[in-house]
């Protein structure tokens, strides 16, 4: 374990907290300043420098979409997900596309390693049917790093025993030899969903309505209420008319957005007069 060998004066830290906000809309408060040395730490050591003035000078003259800008929101990204994390809203899923004969689209803004866009395709193939033929996941987030995690769909056993006897053995494969200790999501469940980087702050995102619902849960709490608000604006017209919106547990947009109105257990509605 290293010691502070590195230099980060309080300009350091003031310059990190303005170019994360204004690139992906993270609000760094002066608690977060350990929590940034040790996350940057390794990248400054390995361009050799012994000062973040140092590195920041480097970041500030690489590209804006360059591998360095990447490295840097990828270590300040807070990763923090489990499969079926906040259980109650995957029943209110089901219960909100049971029947649909249609397209069934969801698109999880926060996708992370990919726990949660795989528990939304566990529930849909659990009430539609892997008959269904017309269910999509689009998980996207701005961490390729996690990303790359989730496209691989491998997770320990002992994480994915946590679903329980009759999903493991239907959704996922345990691995033999070298792979010993892990699984990794069957193709059944793999063909439904996708993956790609998104910047819930670019001018544009890559992805097109309409869905039947959008998680995104535990990635406002990160941006200020201005940010929160755009977003929310931006969210609608990608929704069905009846289409959810679910929220993390600690994320109240009631007083943020008219768009939206609170339904119930951190869901939301589209108004309809909007």
């Amino acid at each position: 374990m290293y010691e502070r060998d590195l230099v980060m004066t309080d300009a350091d830290f003031q310059k990190i907290a303005r170019l994360i906000y204004q690139h992906a809309g993270i609000v760094l408060a002066d608690n977060k300043r350990n929590m940034v040395y040790s996350r940057l730490a390794k990248r400054v050591r390995e361009h050799g420098f012994l000062q973040f003035s140092q590195y920041l000078t480097l970041l500030e003259q690489s590209s804006s979409g360059g591998g360095e800008w990447e490295a840097f929101t990828n270590a300040l990204t807070t990763n923090l997900t489990a499969f079926f994390r906040e259980a109650h809203h995957f029943p209110l899923l089901a219960q909100h596309v049971a029947g649909r004969t249609g397209p069934v689209r969801v698109w999880s803004a926060a996708a992370s390693t990919g726990e949660e866009p795989y528990s939304i395709a566990m529930t849909l193939l659990e009430t539609l049917g892997s008959s269904h033929g017309n269910i999509q996941v689009v998980g996207t987030d701005i961490d390729t790093d996690a990303l790359s995690i989730a496209r691989s769909g491998i997770y320990p056993v002992e994480q994915v025993k946590k679903l329980g006897t009759e999903r493991t053995k239907r959704f996922f494969m345990r691995g033999t030899g070298r792979n010993t200790g892990l699984a990794k999501v069957k193709p059944e469940l793999a063909r439904i969903v996708e993956f790609q980087p998104l910047n819930l702050l670019a001018p544009s995102w890559p992805v097109s309505g309409q869905f039947d619902a959008i998680f995104c849960r535990n990635v406002m709490i990160y941006f200020d209420k201005k940010t929160q608000a755009q977003i929310l604006k931006r969210f609608a017209p990608l929704l069905k008319p009846d289409g959810l919106l679910f929220t993390g547990h600690s994320e109240n947009f009631t007083y943020i957005t008219k768009t939206f109105r609170l339904r119930g257990q951190t869901i939301y509605e589209l108004v309809s007069d909007r």
